[in-house]
């Protein structure tokens, strides 16, 4: 269980209201967020402390995780706790990352350049890697010309956030509103998951992570399936391609 600890009130924004809840293990900090009507989960990961790590197959059987659960499991036969878990990018039937996916510096699925068919192809898209004790978020095209090699990575679409900017398809009446998970990397320096707990567009999703946040650069993960899990919460209802987790 995540030792409770007092939370003083934190103001974000005119549209955020004060922080509702707050839970810290090690350099782990999990927030619950109220901004614009909405409250959402937030984990923000310092990769100096913590361990962040992407996950799709397990090596013992070579099929999908498909649950925090499992995931879970296997970090303790490593004599890891697991301290938080969401899932990653969009996915393709099969339990297949829909784009670039990249685990411990090996890249498991290539980049994908698809130009039509939902949210994955409403470009710009993007990649969100890690590679030692740096995190970025990057265009797919400015991430080909890179030519990195990160340690983990993972492709979504859209980009939610870029240089500071909302994605130009996004319009603050959108009538699109479904439950959205997200990933950005702040000014602090911090990477940030945020889950809503319930539907909302694509336009306040984005505000959220830039103006709340702090966030920059940040990437659309998952749509209505995505969920998280800590010590003492589990909000999956679906099985998953990659997974993301904070452990030590």
């Amino acid at each position: 269980m995540f030792p409770d600890r007092f939370c003083q009130l934190l103001w974000f924004s005119v549209l955020t209201l004060p922080l509702t809840a707050c839970s810290e293990a090690g350099g782990l900090d999990v927030q619950r967020i109220t901004s614009g009507g909405m409250l959402y989960t937030v984990a923000a990961v310092d990769l100096k402390r913590d361990r962040l790590s992407l996950h799709w197959k397990n090596p013992t059987t070579g099929q999908p995780y498909r649950t925090f659960e499992e995931v879970g499991a296997r970090l303790r036969k490593e004599g890891q706790q697991l301290l938080f878990a969401t899932n990653s990018g969009i996915y393709a039937p099969g339990l297949e990352p829909l784009g670039l996916h990249v685990e411990e510096g090996r890249t498991l699925v290539g980049l994908n350049n698809a130009r039509s068919g939902g949210n994955f192809a409403l470009l710009p898209n993007g990649v969100f890697w890690v590679k030692g004790g740096r995190a970025g978020v990057t265009e797919t095209q400015a991430y080909r010309r890179l030519n990195m090699q990160p340690t983990y990575a993972t492709q979504s679409g859209p980009l939610l956030v870029q240089s500071g900017q909302l994605h130009p398809a996004f319009n603050k009446a959108g009538t699109s509103f479904k439950v959205r998970s997200g990933v950005g990397v702040c000014k602090d320096g911090r990477v940030r998951f945020a889950i809503s707990a319930g539907p909302v567009n694509f336009h306040s999703f984005a505000v959220f992570f830039r103006d709340a946040l702090g966030c920059p650069d940040a990437l659309y993960l998952d749509g209505s399936i995505s969920a998280y899990a800590t010590p003492d919460a589990n909000t999956q209802l679906a099985d998953f391609a990659g997974i993301w987790t904070v452990s030590r």
